[in-house]
């Protein structure tokens, strides 16, 4: 499969997708545990079906070492007990966040307030920040069916 378009040879995207890497680099230096950030970026990519940001999250998260069994039981987190709380509500505030067409209010009421028990505004921040962050990056991918499978650990730091 070939992409349609190929971000990395386009001047356009060059001027504009640079800024974007980078802010995605910013937001693992921010104060949200390592694990979390990698099971919100894979679920909202499930979510989104974005292969290529599957493909990545998980060889990243299994470097770091990731329990491969947690990153298999992501799509079903709420039958799984392999998760804390703190990553059970940041994965339901993702889908939320990422469900804004499905569910009109996106996060609701108790789903930030259970967030504000385990996270606190700094880290907050950072959630809201990723699961915004992923959702584009995902819509770019599907967009211009960018193809999945041979991402290498660190491809892009």
């Amino acid at each position: 499969m070939d992409a349609r378009l190929n971000f990395f040879a386009s001047p356009t995207a060059g001027k504009v997708l640079k800024y974007f890497m980078s802010a995605g680099q910013a937001l693992k230096e921010l104060p949200l545990p390592a694990a979390t950030q990698e099971l919100v970026a894979l679920r909202v990519s499930q979510i989104n079906g974005c292969a290529v940001c599957i493909d990545m999250h998980t060889k990243e998260a299994v470097a770091a070492g990731e329990d491969p069994v947690r990153l298999n039981l992501v799509a079903a987190w709420r039958e799984a007990t392999v998760f804390t709380e703190a990553e059970r509500v940041a994965l339901e505030l993702a889908e939320q966040g990422t469900r804004v067409a499905d569910a009109a209010e996106g996060v609701s009421e108790d789903v930030w307030a259970r967030a504000a028990e385990h996270y606190d505004e700094e880290q907050l921040t950072a959630l809201v920040i990723l699961v915004s962050f992923m959702n584009t990056a995902n819509r770019l991918n599907i967009i211009t069916r960018q193809p999945a499978g041979d991402y290498k650990v660190g491809q892009f730091h």
